[in-house]
């Protein structure tokens, strides 16, 4: 089980959070999405089959890319 907390830049409100939930929970392997607005942080806990890159491809892909 891995877990990586990453800064979000475009989080604004909670919408944004149940987004990131949402859509990164649909993921195989992860187990837990949490999030805070008013830090622009998540915390991703998973296991394999999901990666880091899977997980970073899919922020990407719905318009929340972490910050490098």
């Amino acid at each position: 089980m891995e877990t990586k907390k990453m800064l979000i830049p475009n989080i604004t409100c909670e919408h944004c959070v149940m987004t990131i939930r949402r859509e990164v929970g649909k993921l195989d392997g992860v187990s837990k999405v949490e999030g805070d607005p008013t830090t622009k942080e998540i915390e991703v806990e998973w296991e394999a089959p999901a990666t880091l890159e899977k997980i970073k491809a899919t922020l990407k892909e719905i318009n929340y890319p972490a910050a490098e």
